[in-house]
């Protein structure tokens, strides 16, 4: 589980959720465009999960969506995760 935490994706998620959490505090205006790099970020973090998701499912031996990250790779996950 460790290796799916840690990962670029999710760790890059939550540097930018803290970095909007901090602007948040500084008492700026709420504007369009803050609600956009909120979206922005539910959008990355969504993405980071799903790529992590898919690649859990892939070891494990389930069919994945096409449009995966990991689609195409799933007997090489297999393999690895049966090997070691």
């Amino acid at each position: 589980m460790r290796k799916y935490l840690f990962g670029t994706g999710i760790i890059s998620a939550v540097v930018g959720g803290v970095t909007l959490l901090r602007g948040l505090r500084e008492n700026e205006p709420f504007t369009w465009r803050t609600a956009l790099a909120w979206l922005s970020w539910a959008i990355t973090f969504a993405l980071a999960v799903g790529a992590i998701v898919d690649t859990r499912r892939a070891t494990r031996g389930h069919l994945i969506a096409g449009d995966s990250p990991v689609s195409g790779k799933e007997q090489r996950l297999l393999k690895r995760r049966l090997d070691g």
